[in-house]
């Protein structure tokens, strides 16, 4: 900040943000500290590559104007990224009153017996800002599925599950072939469970017959042991 006189100024750079074949524009501030009006005015050393707004105005008593410097869009970057350009802002004060439609050159005139403040202001170029990174919408490939809240803060993990299954149209198929596997299966061992009891009570009758007959064991006896063994082993075999 510079104390003159008359205004104070933030600040003495003026840092411009280079980028080509842009327009940028920086701001600085003069503060009115005093109990006078104060009229100022700007110059450049270079006015075709700089447009000032306002270059001229009154600072009213302990009041603040903004000033704001457009640089023109430059097709080179300068060597080094040195800027030799300067500003000059020089006050004077003047009568209550004064507008800006009535300064006039004179005013800032040395030779004219005004005491007239002067400030120079130099400029630089400084880099860009950088752009905010960009933020990935979706979950990542490979990232697992992550559950969705709506809007009171309910965790939707119903439909989270139903786009997964709709996601995995396969396990759904699987799913379907090993219910009807199941289901076969079923049926069959109630089929063996069924001619199991049937042979049961084929081999009690036969008990009950062979206990009329004297010697050894029948051959029929055997004949049926046999079948209910290959049956049984049959049956435990498939479940």
């Amino acid at each position: 900040m510079s104390n003159t006189e008359l205004l104070q100024i933030e600040p003495l750079e003026l840092q411009f943000p280079f980028e080509l074949k842009k327009q940028i524009s920086c701001s600085m501030q003069l503060t009115n500290k005093s109990e006078n009006h104060v009229a100022f005015k700007v110059k450049t050393t270079n006015p075709k590559k700089y447009c000032v707004r306002p270059n001229t105005g009154v600072v009213m008593p302990h009041s603040s104007c903004d000033v704001t410097v457009t640089m023109q869009a430059q097709k080179e970057a300068p060597p080094d990224m040195q800027c030799r350009d300067k500003f000059l802002l020089q006050s004077v004060v003047v009568n209550p009153g004064l507008s800006s439609k009535d300064i006039t050159p004179e005013m800032f005139n040395k030779d004219s017996g005004n005491q007239v403040d002067e400030c120079k202001l130099r400029v630089a170029y400084v880099p860009p800002p950088r752009p905010p990174s960009p933020v990935r919408e979706g979950s990542e490939e490979g990232s697992p599925p992550r559950a969705s809240v709506s809007e009171d803060g309910t965790v939707n993990q119903a439909s989270d599950l139903n786009m997964m299954s709709k996601g995995f149209p396969e396990t759904n198929e699987i799913t379907s072939e090993v219910k009807a596997l199941i289901s076969k299966l079923t049926e069959e061992k109630q089929s063996i469970i069924q001619q199991n009891s049937r042979l049961q009570q084929e081999l009690d009758l036969l008990r009950r017959q062979g206990h009329r007959s004297t010697g050894g064991v029948p051959v029929m006896y055997a004949i049926i042991f046999g079948l209910i063994g290959i049956l049984l082993g049959y049956l435990f075999k498939r479940t």
